[in-house]
């Protein structure tokens, strides 16, 4: 079978997709990997085979990739590559191609967040392309994949096949200190992804957390991008920062202090690791809702600070709790083994294999 990967945004979307498209590969079935020209390098470090759909004007920043522009490099691709089953995530454009292929087409994304709303806008948009394509009415899915462990789904979701979560992210050279707890001494991650450059760009605030946490004995880890580690590593004290891969450490660390981003909670969750999350847009808000609603994390909004008190005061006494108290990390464990519980990449791939079958 050929097995079309459909995927946009942050790296975050291929690190997700990653392990279904590893295990399709791995049970020999054919796969490309459609993206944009960005996440190339991200394919490339998890090993997944990837086309460029971003047309090459665009790789220079000329002209803004629409609807009909993806649409169309998508068709171009399939014209020379034609598969028999389509997997998209939050885009709908995957959608409309499968459509106008008449193959199987298989959502696979983490369901955290509330989308209803935001489906609906994003299908009636579509409206245009369809009439241009001669097709009706967008059909819905023939599969339903969820990241999202059950407990973490918002209210009203939609009825979908659970699949858990397998933690990907770029490799590199792993060094001992990145897989072994620190003797006599907890850990505390901070990262911000990969769109930010740090937590808190470029604020004292930062520096007073990790002033904070060394203080208390606590050994400090920032992941980072390579620029931020050069420009700001100095002036941040005692602490490791740059890439650091999360798979790897998250399982050493104590408490982890992120910005909200899908690919670090759940890689976090799937450790065990207690959250401080301050996020950075609303899809961050919602992952901190969520996995704070479960009492595995504390959200701090930077936008809504508690009445009279320092937006950073409360980033540090988050920490200071969740260190302090074992339930988060109780919770925490809770969800990782909800989420461990649930069909594995492997499993999934049979029922889509059932699809193409059909």
């Amino acid at each position: 079978m050929k097995i079309l990967f459909t995927v946009g945004g942050s790296q975050a979307a291929v690190f997700g997709v990653a392990p279904l498209a590893a295990a399709a590969r791995n049970a020999g079935h054919e796969i490309l990997l459609a993206a944009d020209e960005p996440l190339m390098a991200a394919a490339q470090s998890v090993g997944l085979p990837a086309v460029c759909i971003t047309p090459e004007r665009m790789r220079y920043g000329q002209d803004a990739m629409t609807a009909t522009v993806r649409i169309d490099a998508l068709l171009e691709l399939t014209r020379q590559w034609s598969p028999d089953l389509v997997v998209g995530g939050l885009s709908h454009v995957p959608r409309v191609l499968a459509a106008r292929l008449k193959v199987p087409y298989v959502r696979h994304i983490w369901h955290i967040a509330p989308m209803a709303r935001r489906d609906r806008t994003a299908v009636a948009e579509l409206q245009p392309q369809l009439e241009r394509l001669g097709l009706g009415e967008l059909p819905a899915p023939d599969l339903f994949i969820d990241l999202c462990p059950p407990s973490l789904r918002p209210p009203g979701a939609p009825a979908a096949r659970s699949m858990r979560w397998v933690p990907r992210v770029s490799q590199r050279r792993v060094e001992p200190w990145m897989y072994t707890r620190p003797e006599g001494r907890r850990r505390a991650l901070i990262t911000a992804g990969t769109r930010n450059l740090l937590l808190d760009t470029p604020g004292a605030s930062l520096r007073r957390l990790v002033d904070e946490l060394t203080g208390a004995g606590v050994e400090v880890l920032i992941a980072a991008l390579p620029e931020a580690a050069e420009r700001y590593g100095e002036q941040l004290g005692d602490v490791r920062i740059g890439w650091i891969p999360l798979d790897v450490v998250a399982p050493t660390c104590d408490l982890a202090v992120h910005h909200g981003g899908a690919t670090t909670a759940m890689t976090l969750i799937n450790a065990g690791v207690p959250q401080l999350i301050v996020p950075d847009n609303g899809y961050g808000k919602a992952v901190a809702e969520a996995v704070s609603g479960f009492g595995a994390a504390l959200l701090v909004d930077r936008n809504r600070p508690p009445a009279g008190q320092d937006p950073d005061e409360v980033i540090v006494a988050g920490c200071r709790e969740i260190l302090d108290d074992p339930r988060y990390a109780e919770r925490t464990r809770a969800v990782a083994a909800e989420s461990a519980a649930l069909p594995t990449p492997d499993e999934v791939l049979r029922e889509i294999e059932a699809l193409a079958a059909r």
